[in-house]
């Protein structure tokens, strides 16, 4: 029998090697993602500003927009600053305990910012099919309950993933062909013992927040449509629809390619470039448009983010 590598147990550090394939180009694939995160961090952070001083904003949707901003900025700070400095520094070099650190972040606040778009379809769903209590039904008590919910779910059942990760002692390797430490590509790419019971446990998590949601969204505006059908005037039915036109948007954008990296990274033959792009892409673009996507529509915001502009530039002359 060959002996073990003793580095390859229990390793203190990992290797990240950016994008395979690209690594001649990913220095400037870097400012692209660099843009988007730029982009990501200016409109959520105007919508954190905008959304609590407003107080005609001080509805149960723009509360759930203020805490998909307060995720998305998250989500941005868990994944850039790491991925930007092996594209553009070399820094490819991580500490294995704050790999899964990253790790947990990651699919903890793509947990979160799914549950807040279910709460959302929940809060499109009554404001529509039932109007008249759509203030008793989601007071400040049940908004509060609905976003502990949120996060308290995704946290410990993604908590589950590091842990089992953790128990793993011996390594194949400590490179991970990734740019952010992903947990399919930190299991399938290190782990030299059996790993059924983490791809089984990514399994669970994933379907019970991904696979939940989508299901219940897709009810939500099934029944949403139902009732707008039935509405008599069409001045009153294209509003309706007007309305959901924004969450139907994000709703596709987020679980389409959501879908597509968590089945290619266990079913699919996908060129690994091509999926380390869709899946980053995936991970920084929703934060980048949801505030574009829900500002615009929103007459309030838009006078207010024109105001802030306008100040900016008149302190700049």
């Amino acid at each position: 029998m060959a002996p073990i590598n003793i580095s390859y147990l229990d390793p203190k550090t990992v290797t990240l090697t950016g994008i395979p394939g690209l690594e001649h180009v990913q220095f400037w694939i870097g400012f692209s993602f660099f843009a988007v995160c730029l982009m990501a961090l200016l409109g959520n952070i105007i919508l954190l500003i905008i959304i609590p001083t407003e107080r005609s904003l001080h509805q149960p949707m723009y509360i759930f927009l203020a805490v998909l901003a307060a995720t998305d900025l998250g989500l941005c700070a868990a994944i850039a600053p790491k991925m930007l400095a092996v594209f553009w520094f070399g820094s490819y070099s991580m500490a294995f305990d704050a790999c899964l650190a990253q790790l947990f972040f990651i699919h903890a606040l793509q947990g979160m910012e799914s549950g807040i778009l279910l709460a959302m379809a929940f809060d499109r769903y009554v404001a529509i099919c039932d109007p008249l209590r759509h203030t008793s039904t989601l007071t400040p008590s049940v908004l509060s309950c609905m976003i502990a919910m949120v996060v308290v779910r995704a946290t410990m059942l993604v908590s589950l993933l590091p842990i089992l990760i953790k128990r793993l002692h011996l390594f194949h390797s400590t490179v991970i062909a990734h740019s952010y430490c992903e947990h399919m590509a930190v299991v399938k790419l290190l782990a030299a013992e059996d790993i059924q019971i983490n791809k089984a446990c990514g399994l669970f998590v994933g379907f019970t927040i991904l696979g939940f949601d989508m299901i219940f969204i897709l009810i939500s505006y099934i029944l949403i449509f139902q009732a707008v059908c039935r509405l008599p005037q069409q001045e009153a039915r294209l509003k309706a629809f007007h309305t959901c036109t924004a969450h139907i948007f994000v709703f596709l954008e987020f679980y389409i390619l959501a879908f597509f990296s968590f089945f290619s990274h266990r079913f699919g033959h996908v060129v690994p470039s091509t999926h380390i792009l869709l899946s980053t892409t995936y991970l920084l673009v929703p934060p980048a448009l949801n505030p574009i996507v829900y500002g615009v529509k929103n007459k309030v915001i838009r006078k207010r983010v024109t105001q802030i502009f306008l100040l900016i530039h008149g302190s700049q002359q």
